[in-house]
């Protein structure tokens, strides 16, 4: 049996690394539905026989219909969403959106026999957390942004089409996923990008807030065995790493690991969306992955070394131009 799978949001970060992941599953035919409005079509310019690209946004529903029922989709990845810190923060309406867009998917998923649905949630969900680390089932939620709070209605979307309609899903509650083809809205690329240039690593605050960061191939990797072994079925899993750093230590990571003359630049704090702590349980993650995580330091060479490619790159095109 082909599995035909519908990915929104193909064109971003985690999407396009889901993406190249699932086009080398047997039997598969994958989608990607992007507006393009933080995604890019080079991060899915792949020469992929099972790969077709289309600029569809799922906040309307008569742009993204059209897909389900020609591709008869057997899974979805909803990943399409308004992302970055700041970009949220600025554009609020916009981001409430998105939730046009959960209603948009999972109303056609119930109607044209989709198996399950894959949601990427948020870590924003959980807010400033009454527990660290964060578990799926025992730590509240303390949504208050527009960002965070979309994520959590979409969850309760999900659970509500699953009791109402019988529709099967997974939530994957992302934490600080990081790597090739991510913007420099976040932070690892845009530290490590300035500390190959020599120039200061800016840090809003005291750079006491902690975080744990992600090597997309881990988050992709655990993604793609909930969907092979079919766990997790009605279930919340958090994804991300359970090694908690200040900001402030990160940036002298990223400073020793490239061996880089940067110094640390200390903005003031933000005004909203800065959370003290993130840091996730990650036992249901760990099972799935079934190895071990890719460590920040590795990661940050990886992430130091694609970066420089790429410039490379760009280098020989406008030479050809």
């Amino acid at each position: 049996m082909v599995n035909s799978i519908l990915v929104t949001g193909g064109a971003g970060n985690v999407g396009s690394a889901l993406v190249r992941a699932l086009i080398k599953q047997p039997q598969t035919q994958v989608v990607v539905a992007d507006n393009l409005s933080t995604g890019s079509l080079e991060k899915v310019r792949i020469d992929a026989g099972n790969l077709t690209v289309v600029k569809a946004d799922a906040n309307d529903f008569d742009d993204i219909a059209p897909l389900f029922f020609r591709f008869h989709f057997t899974h979805v990845f909803h990943l399409a969403a308004v992302v970055g810190v700041q970009r949220t923060l600025d554009n609020p309406l916009l981001v409430l959106r998105d939730i046009t867009g959960i209603e948009n998917v999972l109303r056609l998923c119930k109607n044209t026999g989709v198996q399950r649905v894959y949601y990427s949630s948020s870590s924003e969900v959980y807010g400033e957390p009454f527990e660290v680390p964060q578990n799926e089932n025992t730590t509240p939620l303390n949504s208050r942004l527009p960002y965070a709070v979309v994520k959590n209605l979409g969850e309760v979307y999900l659970r509500t089409y699953q009791r109402e309609y019988g529709l099967p899903y997974t939530i994957f509650r992302l934490f600080n996923t990081y790597g090739p083809r991510q913007s420099e809205d976040f932070v690892l690329p845009r530290f490590v990008r300035a500390a190959r240039n020599g120039e200061a690593l800016t840090i809003y605050g005291d750079g006491s807030q902690t975080r744990s960061f992600c090597y997309v191939d881990d988050t992709v990797d655990s993604c793609i065995a909930a969907h092979r072994t079919g766990a997790h079925e009605n279930d919340v899993v958090n994804v991300g790493s359970d090694q908690e750093i200040t900001i402030r230590r990160l940036a002298e990571t990223v400073i020793r690991v490239l061996k880089s003359p940067s110094k640390m630049k200390f903005l003031p704090p933000l005004a909203e969306g800065d959370m003290t702590s993130r840091c996730p349980d990650t036992t249901k993650m760990k099972a799935l992955l079934n190895r071990p995580q890719v460590g920040l330091e590795d990661g940050i060479r990886r992430l130091a070394a694609y970066q420089a490619e790429q410039e490379e790159a760009d280098v020989v095109v406008r030479k050809r131009a």
